[in-house]
């Protein structure tokens, strides 16, 4: 038993809201993903788990996060990451997404950025929204390829003033090979000690067929050395972890890695870390409150 904290749980109704990309993921086609369907995939590793939201179409964020919320205020997950757009210069509309956020859970906000040009997260504007969600209580998210981990450096040391995630190991090209520059920028944004990173991900960028334990093992292994164990949360992904290994195979990956920590590290990446990050805390076992999801 793991006693995870899940920072990367991912939750679709179509009927809620709209995702234009599961369009082009034919894995992700043709059914929802509910929370009903993680809890029974987490085999009692799992704890409590934080919504990430799903790249969710803009007209759809508050309606996606108010379907979330309820799930937080009936105690079945823990906190939610929103969607927002920190590109708008309108800091009004952000000031009222972020108030309401609050009551719907959210401990953090994320813009993904590999879908939009590289520059957009280096403009004044984007930076400052940025540093206003900061200055709300809430983290930042990071997602960015790993070619672009100089921007994501950047946009780290214009907001050093709270406290953000950088998703996904940095999107590290696993299949492609594309070591040396991913590992350089991870070294440098480790470097930058309000910048986290989540251990979630990865076996999806590793090449069809290939054997994801051993593929993915040097990544996570720089990532622990270069962060160490007080800055690492973990994240299943779920449902895109089907494009990998799926989440009993990245489950199975996560224990093994788990298992050659000491005990004391062990609880800082499963669970201590994202407590203390995102603010977010478990119930005790016995409470009569249901908090895994």
């Amino acid at each position: 038993m793991m006693g995870l904290i899940d920072c990367h749980l991912h939750l679709i109704d179509r009927k809620v809201a709209q995702h234009s990309w599961l369009g082009d993921v034919p894995a992700l086609q043709g059914r929802d993903f509910t929370l009903d369907d993680a809890q029974a995939l987490y085999g009692g590793e799992v704890a409590g788990a934080i919504f990430m939201e799903v790249d969710v179409d803009a007209a759809d964020i508050r309606a996606e996060a108010r379907w979330i919320g309820g799930l937080v205020a009936r105690g079945r997950l823990l906190g939610q990451i929103c969607a927002c757009r920190p590109e708008h210069d309108d800091p009004g509309a952000l000031d009222d997404w972020i108030a309401e956020a609050r009551t719907l859970g959210a401990v953090g906000m994320r813009r993904i950025l590999h879908t939009v040009p590289d520059e957009v997260s280096e403009s004044q504007v984007f930076r400052a929204n940025v540093r206003r969600i900061g200055r709300a209580g809430l983290t930042f998210d990071m997602n960015f390829l790993h070619r672009t981990l100089d921007r994501a450096e950047a946009l780290a040391r214009a907001c050093d003033d709270m406290v953000l995630v950088l998703d996904h190991c940095g999107t590290p090209d696993i299949a492609g090979g594309e070591w040396e520059i991913w590992a350089a920028g991870i070294t440098r944004l480790a470097a930058l000690p309000h910048v986290n990173v989540k251990l979630s991900g990865v076996t999806a960028y590793a090449a069809p067929g290939a054997d994801h334990a051993a593929a993915v093992a040097p990544y996570i292994d720089h990532v622990l050395t270069s962060f160490g164990t007080g800055r690492v949360v973990w994240g299943s992904d779920w449902p895109v972890v089907n494009m990998g290994a799926g989440l009993p195979g990245w489950l199975a990956i996560t224990r093994a890695v788990l298992s050659r920590l000491s005990a004391d590290e062990a609880a800082d990446v499963a669970r201590n870390n994202a407590g203390r990050i995102y603010g977010v805390t478990l119930q005790a076992p016995d409470s009569s409150a249901n908090t895994a999801p």
